[in-house]
């Protein structure tokens, strides 16, 4: 079997999900090529695990200072390249696509009649899921930004939809946390506002990853730039997390029982909705705006959220991908629910 998988690379959660993906993808004897678009070339890192991969524009949102800026994303847009790169995407080579809310591979797949089956947490809002601020417009972007023959959303809780439990890649053994380090990562904030809001927090050791930070020590805070290792190790090490609302990065983190609390990307209607989904399962603590009175807070409140284990999902549906059963996907969905504890 011939794939092309397409990813959106606007997050490092879609990419986390594809690198789960694709060792149980080649042990099925699955020959696949990667496509990613959404940011630039020279902003991709250690990507070694996909190999020669391909490079389109692709669509994404401008953020400024925490918050979506809708004007400067429509500004930034070009579609005419968006649809001149899904007319020049030979597709001929493949038996299917795989698509993490990818539009070009999405758009091309549907031109040329192949089959596409959507993975991601984008598509579980194809169903009623809790959703805050939704409206025509998110919906139409959830439904048509990149289009699927067949979809397996992903999310937290199943909330009675035929929907999975999170993709995870924690490639760490597990290690004894260390109580007072706290892993940050809000890209899309003002990387010198979040250190100063750290700053008069000396009881803590704070390790912030965000774009444009050099690797470095300021007393007890030390800044890294993006970085896989570096990351999960940081991850596996820390009691607490401190995030904006994506879903791989806040799925991981459950995973290993961290501590969790988000700020949310204001006017980005899926993390919001995910802050919201957090807080109703009672799986981590939302706040929409930050300082440090709010952060001091919530470290020095040890109640207990619940936490979760969940099954290893990228193998269950590269073994159901084998099977060749896509009319399956409630089946599935239903026997890796079974296999989740914490619910």
């Amino acid at each position: 079997m011939r794939i092309l998988y397409g990813v959106q690379a606007t997050g490092n959660g879609h990419i986390s999900r594809a690198r789960a993906m694709e060792p149980y993808l080649r042990q099925q004897g699955a020959e696949v090529d990667f496509l990613f678009s959404g940011r630039p070339a020279e902003q991709f890192f250690d990507m070694q695990a996909f190999g020669h991969y391909q490079l389109r524009q692709g669509l994404t949102f401008v953020t400024a200072a925490g918050r979506v800026n809708y004007w400067q994303s429509f500004r930034q847009a070009s579609v005419r390249q968006l649809w001149q790169d899904v007319r020049q995407l030979d597709l001929s080579r493949y038996d299917i696509i795989l698509n993490d809310f990818e539009p070009v591979t999405a758009w091309a797949a549907r031109q040329q009649k192949k089959p596409c089956i959507g993975i991601g947490h984008q598509y579980a809002f194809l169903h009623p899921i809790p959703m805050e601020n939704a409206n025509l417009l998110s919906q139409g972007i959830f439904r048509y930004f990149a289009p699927a023959n067949y979809s397996l959303g992903l999310h937290w809780h199943h909330f009675n939809a035929p929907i999975l439990p999170p993709i995870l890649h924690t490639t760490f053994e597990a290690v004894a946390s260390e109580p007072t380090l706290v892993l940050v990562y809000l890209p899309f904030e003002d990387q010198q506002q979040v250190l100063q809001l750290l700053s008069p927090l000396t009881e803590y050791q704070f390790s912030v990853f965000g774009p444009g930070l050099p690797a470095q020590q300021l007393g007890h805070i030390q800044t890294q730039p993006p970085s896989l290792d570096a990351f999960k190790q940081t991850l596996a090490r820390c009691s607490a997390v401190l995030s904006n609302a994506g879903f791989e990065l806040i799925s991981e983190a459950l995973q290993l029982q961290k501590r969790i609390l988000v700020k949310p990307l204001q006017g980005q209607m899926e993390q919001q909705s995910n802050a919201l989904a957090l807080t109703k399962l009672g799986l981590a603590e939302r706040s929409d705006s930050l300082n440090s009175a709010v952060i001091a807070n919530w470290l020095h409140n040890d109640s207990q959220l619940r936490q979760v284990q969940y099954p290893d999902v990228a193998r269950a549906i590269c073994q159901w991908l084998a099977a060749d059963t896509p009319d399956q996907a409630a089946s599935l969905s239903k026997a890796l629910w079974q296999q989740v504890s914490g619910f």
